[in-house]
């Protein structure tokens, strides 16, 4: 088979393109100026969880993720409601602070002791990216080894406690 030199240019530059973007790394969040008070509120904000993928795959919500709240406080203490339920763990409380990596990338930082136990890490603290954050919602990544050695990609969707949301307790 002959190929023009077109043809050998075009195909040479297709593939160049696709792997380039496969390469690519999504732009950070750009953090708004009002960050902390989207979080916290004035004094303290209640988030729950509205939706939650693994690895790109949508969770099913069971009684603890749909009973799950956290509340964010502007004194850069946080704490979850995990221990107010039967089987869903212990309350989580720790302290918060917004993060930004070398690369632009914004996180909500955790630190605190109870963190080693209740999420079994070698160290004090969590990262959480932040890929989203208004007055409606924060949408927060982060990688978790569940029921394995195996890390996932985890992506939580919050949003305020007040919000009513179809379909939260969703099943395949």
């Amino acid at each position: 088979m002959i190929c023009s030199k077109h043809q050998i240019l075009c195909i040479f530059i297709s593939v160049f393109i696709l792997s380039s973007c496969a390469n690519e790394k999504k732009a950070p969040f750009k953090m708004p100026k009002n960050a902390i008070r989207l979080i916290a509120g004035d004094s303290a904000k209640v988030w729950k969880l509205a939706k939650r993928t693994n690895n790109n795959v949508r969770m099913n919500m069971g009684d603890c993720f749909l009973s799950y709240r956290v509340t964010y406080k502007t004194d850069s203490t946080m704490h979850d409601n995990n221990g107010h339920f039967s089987d869903c763990g212990e309350t989580l409380t720790t302290n918060w602070t917004l993060y930004s990596s070398d690369d632009g990338y914004p996180y909500i930082k955790l630190k605190g002791g109870q963190l080693q136990k209740l999420l079994h890490l070698d160290v004090n603290y969590k990262f959480f990216k932040i890929l989203d954050l208004s007055e409606a919602q924060l949408v927060l990544e982060f990688r978790h080894k569940q029921f394995s050695s195996k890390e996932s990609t985890i992506v939580d969707v919050l949003v305020p406690d007040s919000v009513s949301i179809k379909n939260r307790n969703f099943h395949w």
